[in-house]
């Protein structure tokens, strides 16, 4: 089989379909073919995909402990994994879970996805779910919470392209998409080899095409393939399965990277209890895992413990990984917190999608910025150039003469959040410090108290001490002192309506404080609210808005650094900017493994990269923990169960703990 690559495309919007409508059934201008039957597409798709795949029998029966994961090719109007989903809820038992993943390169707008699924009213409760999170147009993948119990990961972009990126197996394959005479470009030899490369052993696929392009496809790529009755006018369609799929060769190149071996995860024990922390223990314990978080203080005693955080990205002009994830985790973020403040039982607001404001200062950064929104056709919906309406947007005075606009970001009550999503039955906190870590038969967690936890994994997730035991001392970790400030505004005075950032960052006020900052100090793991943070604070909140605090001023506020509250935590950061996510390297042996990258680096041993089994680590999130620490923490999550991950193979790799070890040797050269 053809190695296809895995670099991933430009970042930009997708194109929405050219629809023609009769009543709530559309039809695809572009490829003359409709998305469902008219007479009856909830009992084709039932027929066609559900029953040839044997769905019902597959998830009554279904007893492991991983997800079963379907997939489809042409996500469309989504009726095939919402039937797929109601199956589910029909036949599995109460311990299963169902993972579903679909690729569409022309996503249908909300309104239209909320017209087309109106047709049928069975499945609303559904399709109000979908709809309710359905993201934005943007390449990449989409993860959805459907349920506890159900996730369904939405690939936008081209479907052969998008396997080949997709890290992770599927166990049944709806073949779909609009039929290989309408849409030839699709049904290419390399669309079957990659649905063979994501397979599991067994894996099952259905579809309601017999055309010989499709079955010799098929054929080539290792499906086993018979006709079986189709439904209604169409004869025949074709079913099958792959006994033996080929294996996965896409990190030959990378062989560090190789995942280790899934193991059973019945107890998990979480060091840290701040965002990374518990984003990481709600993840798991909705998987139905036991999970023990230690904390040496209190949940969001660290950098998570200020009043207010501000969920925000900046992207670089030029495409790189660390913008890729970074923009996938503000797009995650905002679906995830939405999700945690609609189940809240708090009366007061978790989080706040009030939008961001991010000012260019200086004309290297105007430009910058123009660069980027040329270079990355992004939807209104996520970004946008703005120019005269920045003082508008801001509800205050603003004279930088560009920006950029992200209305899905916001500011967040981080301490209040942690504390919630602690409150799940599977979780127990713990409060105490780990000494050290041994492995055994599973995981002895020793404790300053004396005391010894066991588990059968550990994540390591305490910020900047995180590299402090044995076993994670190999990753470079950075301490960086930030000091946020905050003021009482006189009552009346009118504030910021979203966050604004340049340097630091301005929230909108709180019951009428201001929270404004951070200052950021490498090097530096003190804890102490000074004088000269506050001052540093000041001065970035005065250039970025100077009419508006010139106003504040006149009106008799005084900004002085002694007489200002705040609150200092320290920060970890890695030596190029991006988390830990991933498991943890044995450093001593990968230093061994791939010595010879010392001497050339093009010289890549056969060796796949060694693991402290079932040890993960989740770290180095730095400033902007709430854009990524919750991604990254369904990165440890999907990968400890054996599921497909929610980002590309590429960007799960980028995110690597060993990464700064590999790096480290090519170097030495």
């Amino acid at each position: 089989m053809t190695q296809r690559s895995t670099a991933l495309p430009p970042l930009a919007a997708l194109t929405a379909p050219l629809l023609t409508w009769n009543e709530t059934s559309p039809h695809s201008d572009a490829f003359d073919d409709v998305y469902f039957s008219r007479e009856d597409g909830r009992a084709e798709t039932e027929h066609v995909f559900l029953g040839a795949n044997h769905l019902p029998e597959r998830f009554a029966d279904w007893q492991h402990s991983r997800a079963f994961v379907v997939g489809e090719t042409g996500f469309g109007t989504g009726l095939n994994m919402l039937c797929a989903w109601d199956c589910f809820e029909q036949h599995a038992p109460g311990t299963a879970r169902l993972h579903l993943l679909s690729t569409e390169k022309f996503p249908l707008d909300r309104v239209s996805l909320e017209r087309a699924l109106s047709a049928w009213p069975s499945l609303a409760h559904y399709a109000q779910a979908l709809c309710a999170q359905w993201p934005e147009a943007v390449s990449g993948i989409h993860r959805l919470h459907l349920n506890e119990r159900v996730t369904l990961d939405l690939h936008f972009g081209d479907t052969t392209e998008r396997l080949n990126l997709l890290d992770g197996q599927v166990d049944a394959w709806f073949l779909d998409g609009f039929a290989p005479s309408k849409n030839p470009e699709m049904w290419q030899p390399e669309l079957f080899e990659a649905m063979a490369a994501r397979s599991r052993p067994g894996a099952t696929f259905a579809t309601f095409t017999c055309a010989g392009v499709v079955k010799r496809g098929l054929k080539a790529a290792g499906f086993s393939w018979q006709k079986v009755p189709g439904y209604g006018r169409k004869r025949e369609m074709l079913a099958g399965h792959i006994d033996t799929p080929p294996n996965d060769t896409r990190r030959q190149s990378t062989p560090w990277f190789t995942p280790p071996a899934a193991r059973p995860a019945n107890h998990v024990v979480i060091i840290g209890a701040g965002m990374a922390g518990c984003s990481i223990a709600a993840a798991l314990a909705k998987r139905d895992i036991q999970v023990t978080v230690i904390e040496r203080d209190a949940p969001g005693a660290g950098g998570s413990g200020n009043r207010q955080g501000a969920l925000y990205v900046k992207l670089a002009a030029e495409t790189n990984n660390q913008s890729r994830f970074y923009l996938s985790g503000l797009l995650y973020s905002q679906r995830w917190l939405s999700q945690q403040a609609s189940t809240s039982p708090q009366k007061t607001p978790l989080w706040q999608p009030c939008g961001v404001v991010q000012l260019a200062l200086s004309d290297k950064e105007a430009i910058r910025q123009q660069h980027f929104m040329a270079r990355h056709p992004l939807p209104e919906a996520v970004v946008s150039a703005q120019t005269e309406t920045l003082s508008e947007l801001a509800g205050v005075p603003v004279t930088a003469g560009h920006g950029l606009f992200y209305p899905q970001a916001g500011w967040v009550r981080p301490k209040l959040l942690c504390e919630q999503l602690l409150q799940h039955a599977n979780i127990t906190l713990h409060q105490g410090e780990v000494m050290s870590l041994q492995h055994g038969s599973g995981w002895q967690v020793k404790l300053a108290s004396g005391d010894t936890l066991t588990a059968d994994h550990v994540v390591v997730a305490n910020a900047s001490l995180a590299n402090r035991f044995a076993q994670t001392a190999a990753l470079p970790l950075q301490q960086v002192r930030g000091q946020v400030s905050e003021m009482t505004l006189p009552a009346g005075t009118q504030g910021p309506q979203r966050v604004v950032c340049a340097g630091g960052y301005v929230s909108p006020p709180v019951e009428g404080v201001l929270t404004f900052g951070a200052s950021f100090v490498p090097n530096n793991a003190t804890s102490d609210v000074t004088t000269a943070d506050h001052q540093r604070n000041i001065d970035e909140l005065r250039q970025a808005l100077p009419e508006w605090v010139a106003a504040l001023e006149t009106a008799g506020v005084t900004l002085n650094p002694d007489t200002l509250a705040g609150r200092a935590a320290v920060r970890a950061a890695s030596p190029d900017k991006s988390p830990y996510a991933g498991p943890v390297p044995n450093a001593d042996a990968w230093q061994q493994d791939y010595a010879a990258l010392r001497k050339d680096a093009s010289n890549v041993p056969d060796t796949q990269g060694r693991h402290h089994s079932g040890l993960w680590i989740s770290t180095a999130h730095g400033s902007r923990g709430l854009a990524s620490a919750p991604l990254c923490a369904e990165v440890i999550a999907s990968r400890m169960c054996d599921e497909p991950m929610p980002l590309e193979l590429s960007l799960v790799d980028h995110l690597h703990p060993g990464r700064r070890i590999i790096s480290a040797l090519v170097r030495a050269q």
